[in-house]
């Protein structure tokens, strides 16, 4: 048996993976948005994306165009996504400007949250909320 790391250097224990309907368009809006770093693309045939995976600060995201036939719909798809990607941020106003100027759309605004936290959601053009 060989020895294998249980989790790859550059991951964390939970690695999200979103199912977008344009993978190579969500790369571009995560760079924008977010500041992502693309490492790793598999190109599928006609030109989808097969499988990706960017870097936000210090945290690995994977991608993939949808694909049906494995079940693995976009919330384009399914009309919205039951899940929400929080991201930590040095300027929670500035950082969520730049998400909007990329292309996002305001859920909920930035303001002071009770836990102590400053706050807001928006979602992206493929479907998926960030807090």
């Amino acid at each position: 048996m060989t020895n294998v790391k249980p989790i790859p250097d550059g991951f964390s224990t939970v690695t999200p993976y979103l199912i977008v309907h344009d993978g190579n368009a969500a790369i571009q809006f995560y760079e924008r948005a977010f500041g992502a770093k693309e490492v790793l693309r598999l190109d599928g045939p006609n030109n989808t994306l097969a499988h990706g995976e960017i870097v936000i600060g210090e945290s690995r995201v994977m991608l993939a165009n949808e694909h049906p036939g494995m079940g693995a719909l976009s919330p384009k798809s399914i009309g919205g996504s039951p899940v929400s990607m929080l991201i930590y941020v040095p300027n929670v106003d500035e950082a969520f400007q730049q998400a909007l100027d990329a292309g996002a759309t305001e859920i909920r605004p930035v303001q002071d949250q009770f836990y102590g936290d400053r706050a807001g959601t928006l979602k992206d053009p493929f479907g998926h909320q960030w807090t």
